[in-house]
């Protein structure tokens, strides 16, 4: 990466979920300067540096050639294997392949379509908020999990799951919404995992401890499978 697309990615502007944490980091440090309280100051100008880093949301451009399955987010890949989708998206019970991508604090944590599709479910669900780097944070943590249907009638999962210090999911994507691949459709804050369930037969090109950019990296070729029966 060159010095002048390190400095677009720090420097990017923030996603709209970052706004609250901002508007208060900042009205923190102008109080902080304004009495000349440096206990306030200092800390509040830190936090408010950190939110300004953590909510960045960089453009980015996803490979032009259709077919493609894109990485859902920012992160390392720390499981490919096979597991059944979450019941809730109505996807069967049978075992998919699955990526799953680990987002620490230092990652971007914007979430994009991984393909061009429709919204077919969208279903949230409470839980723990255990590791998000471990097997069970799958089942355990709060989730919100995304059905995309494509046009020849598969499908693929997307999962938004919160982290050991994450508490809160955004989805901005509605059901019934045409994403394209690499569109943004929410966010988590702050350390997530991202879990991607890919259709039967599309075997996944990443390998475990892997880095991902969301919306750029190529994690699957649907071409290579045939469309279902």
């Amino acid at each position: 990466m060159s010095l002048s697309q390190s400095l677009a990615l720090v420097l990017a502007p923030p996603h709209p979920a970052g706004r609250p944490f901002l508007v208060g980091g900042g009205a923190a440090t102008a109080v902080g300067l304004l009495f000349g309280v440096g206990w306030i100051f200092w800390p509040a100008t830190l936090f408010t540096l950190f939110c300004l880093y953590f909510f960045r949301d960089p453009a980015r451009v996803p490979p032009p050639r259709p077919g493609l399955v894109l990485a859902p987010a920012d992160g390392k890949v720390v499981l490919v294997d096979r597991a059944a989708p979450p019941p809730e998206l109505e996807m069967g019970v049978a075992p998919r392949p699955r990526v799953a991508i680990f987002l620490s604090v230092l990652d971007v944590h914007v979430n994009r379509a991984p393909v061009q599709g429709r919204v077919g479910k969208i279903a949230y669900r409470a839980g723990t908020f255990v590791d998000a780097s471990l097997d069970k944070a799958s089942e355990d943590n709060e989730r919100n999990a995304l059905r995309l249907d494509l046009y020849d009638g598969r499908s693929v999962g997307c999962v938004q799951i919160a982290g050991l210090i994450a508490r809160r999911i955004v989805c901005t994507a509605r059901e019934g919404d045409q994403l394209g691949a690499g569109e943004r459709f929410g966010i988590i804050r702050f350390g997530s995992r991202t879990d991607l369930y890919l259709p039967e037969g599309v075997q996944p090109l990443v390998l475990v401890g892997q880095s991902m950019v969301g919306g750029e990296t190529v994690v699957a070729d649907l071409t290579a499978a045939g469309p279902a029966a």
